[in-house]
């Protein structure tokens, strides 16, 4: 016999079911957006080409195998390191001053099977100090920056581009990670993103990441003007993301003003050949 209201229940959980797993498949505050950062100044900068550290008085460009360090006030060069061709240093990614050492991330990108290292600099001189190898690990080391408690995170890449030495994708995006480090830099926890976060990152991924001085977690992907803002979950592996903040950058590594507030130094490459710019923004206040 047909009982309606066995059916009428079963249905009714159905529908129940269907909304909670669309409501789970939003990335949790994905869709809250703050107003346009600030542009406040704007520099032309060759070197600029994979992200930008700063300090109290200096700024870092930092392309594959070059760092120039440059006088926040007057642009002007002041000390250069670059690496020969062919040498131990592939691809430089991101860089954060902490304790006058510039941390840069660097891997054989885009060579497989992919290997990546933690180099550290002198800040003042750019005299290299240390090296920390991951080897072949979870991606290709994209960032670092340490938060409020002096944890090390980072980043480590995946892409859907392919390269011409495989047929295959270069890791496939949605294997990106962020990771906390342990202080021996082995690794104490792993995430990955929410896939519409992922989708943002077009063919490429997570470029670039840092602590603000609110201490939230600000990440880049390689292209878009945009900082998205994620953190830990309270249960499982996927980070959430928070908030996204408009911002003229081309994506890669950015870095927090440690003298002013607020105020985010970013790059944008030059598609035509011509010299790469560094941009300075200033975030607008959170509401």
């Amino acid at each position: 016999m047909f009982n309606r209201s066995v059916f009428t229940t079963r249905r009714r959980t159905v529908v129940a079911g269907a909304l909670l797993a669309a409501a789970l498949a939003v990335p949790a505050l994905a869709q809250e957006q703050r107003p346009a950062a600030e542009t406040i100044r704007r520099l032309q900068v060759p070197e600029a080409r994979q992200a930008v550290a700063v300090a109290e008085r200096s700024f870092y460009a930092i392309d594959n195998r070059t760092i120039a360090k440059f006088d926040k006030e007057t642009g002007k060069q002041v000390a250069k390191w670059e690496g020969p061709k062919g040498g131990p240093i592939l691809h430089l990614d991101s860089g954060v001053v902490r304790d006058g050492k510039l941390y840069t991330a660097h891997s054989n990108y885009p060579d497989w099977p992919m290997v990546s290292s933690v180099e550290v600099w002198d800040a003042e001189t750019l005299k290299h100090l240390e090296t920390h190898s991951f080897g072949i690990e979870r991606g290709s080391f994209t960032w670092l920056d340490r938060d409020q408690q002096g944890r090390w995170w980072g980043a480590f890449a995946n892409y859907n581009r392919v390269f011409d030495k495989s047929p295959l994708a270069y890791g496939n995006k949605f294997n990106t990670q962020i990771v906390r480090f342990n202080p021996d830099w082995s690794i104490a926890e792993a995430w990955v993103y929410p896939d519409a976060l992922v989708a943002r990152f077009q063919d490429m991924s997570n470029s670039g990441g840092a602590f603000g001085p609110d201490g939230r977690l600000y990440i880049t992907g390689h292209d878009n003007a945009e900082l998205y803002v994620v953190a830990p979950p309270e249960m499982g592996s996927v980070m959430q993301w928070i908030e996204t903040i408009p911002i003229e950058i081309g994506g890669q590594g950015f870095a927090f003003d440690p003298a002013e507030r607020g105020v985010v130094w970013g790059l944008i490459r030059n598609k035509t050949g011509g010299p790469n710019d560094v941009t300075v923004s200033r975030l607008p206040p959170r509401p």
